[in-house]
């Protein structure tokens, strides 16, 4: 059976691409160890490097002599003090990389995904400094980079938006955040959640979108913010006149904050978006904290969407008074392969938490009110350091995950697969038999 055709946007609203954790760079974290063929030493849940962004390895031979641009592969954790060694594992678990590669493969599937889909506007979480700075964030000892020759990387996937309110932004200190800043905006990228100074991390992102059936202009304007919950050390604070990132403060003051914020910006016609960094790594549960404030959001600073993310696997969506609420977009872009964390996989069967499965959520919002008119959802599979179509079985896990937390946190009556489709689709109200539109 041929696959079914991708949905169109709805008319009167406007497609915007989001994705979780976008991780092009390496880092590792105690404590762990893997047993692999040609690796028996200590791994670090977590070390993330693309092999496009460092001199790693791959089968015997430095990745950094077929590559234009590296980094050094001098790792400052505890435990691996060489980059490559990940690289190594990535290759025993799913064999060698293509010997041909270019700056989009690690998007892999992604790319015809986005290019038939068409989405009005792509915003990631990049949880990686673009520099070459050599000095870390001290005493940190998770450390993200990658060469900001690879910029083409981002540009590759057309990414509109690339929020840096996360606890890897400012992993080569504020020399690092400031290459960042100049590498990604020098590309005609836009950055959200860090800034030179206080005001820059403060100010939204502003994405033009098509203008409307009757010819009005809209815009997406995106905020993004990191909570200390996730990570983010409070000395990476942004103030005046001091590079750094946009805080979270999930309290009373921080979505009064935050109101102000999108009424000194927010015309007739924009869609309103906070991407925020929080919570563990692990787990589906929100916190009451976390689902108080994405409300708050909504029904007193006038957002529109809430993108959340940190969670490596994909957690559940809500719907909150027509209005869609990201809890964990999930690892998109990473290293794990080859890395098993015992600590989780001692407590959860191995297929509790996939941080191989990924997903690209697309969000119809409509542009008079912002509310949700439609959201899908492409499954992807990270193999040989690239987003790959997943196995039915990959698929399978990912529905039932999210079909059962989306019906936890409500507003939708959970996730559905699309017959003859590649991709998964929240079901809303109006969705059912005997809905609204019936």
């Amino acid at each position: 059976m041929a696959a079914a055709a991708q949905p169109p946007c709805p008319a009167g609203a406007a497609r915007i691409m989001l994705t979780g954790d976008v991780m092009l760079g390496k880092r590792a974290v105690p404590p762990l160890s893997v047993a692999t063929a040609g690796w028996s030493g200590p791994v670090l849940a977590g070390c993330r490097h693309h092999f496009m962004y460092g001199s790693q390895s791959l089968a015997g031979r430095a990745v950094d002599q077929i590559m234009p641009y590296h980094c050094s592969p001098e790792l400052y954790e505890g435990w691996v003090k060489d980059a490559r060694q990940y690289v190594q594992l990535a290759v025993a678990a799913n064999g060698p990389l293509p010997q041909q590669r270019d700056f989009s493969y690690p998007w892999g599937m992604a790319l015809p995904d986005m290019q038939e889909r068409q989405p009005h506007a792509r915003v990631i979480n990049l949880e990686t400094a673009v520099t070459s700075h050599l000095t870390p964030w001290p005493h940190k000892g998770i450390n993200y980079r990658m060469h900001p020759g690879n910029i083409p990387t981002l540009t590759a996937a057309g990414i509109d938006v690339a929020c840096l309110a996360n606890n890897h932004g400012m992993d080569w200190g504020r020399e690092g955040l400031l290459e960042t800043l100049d590498a990604v905006q020098g590309a005609g990228i836009q950055t959200a959640g860090a800034g030179r100074d206080l005001a820059e991390a403060e100010a939204p992102a502003v994405v033009s979108l098509p203008p409307d059936a009757a010819g009005s202009p809209a815009r997406l304007l995106v905020w993004a913010i990191g909570h200390d919950s996730s990570g983010v050390p409070a000395e990476w604070a942004a103030k005046q006149g001091r590079p750094g990132v946009f805080p979270a403060e999930l309290s009373p003051a921080g979505v009064r904050h935050l109101a102000e914020l999108v009424a000194a910006h927010k015309r007739a016609g924009d869609i309103v978006l906070v991407s925020v960094h929080w919570g563990s790594n692990w787990g589906y549960s929100v916190s009451r904290e976390q689902r108080w404030f994405a409300h708050a959001l909504i029904d007193q600073a006038n957002v529109d969407v809430v993108h959340g993310h940190s969670s490596h696997h994909a957690k559940g969506a809500e719907v909150h008074r027509g209005h869609l609420i990201l809890y964990g977009a999930g690892d998109l872009i990473s290293d794990y392969e080859g890395i098993s964390n015992y600590e989780i996989e001692a407590m959860y069967p191995k297929e509790t938490y996939r941080d191989d499965i990924g997903a690209l959520w697309y969000a119809d919002v409509d542009r008079r009110d912002g509310t949700l008119r439609c959201l899908t959802i492409t499954p992807t599979r990270l193999r040989k350091l690239s987003l790959t179509q997943p196995e039915p079985e990959d698929v399978q896990y990912l529905l039932a995950t999210l079909d059962m937390e989306c019906r936890k946190l409500g507003g939708s009556h959970g996730v559905r697969a699309v017959p003859g489709g590649r991709w998964l689709e929240l079901v809303l109200e109006e969705d059912l038999p005997g809905g609204p539109e019936e």
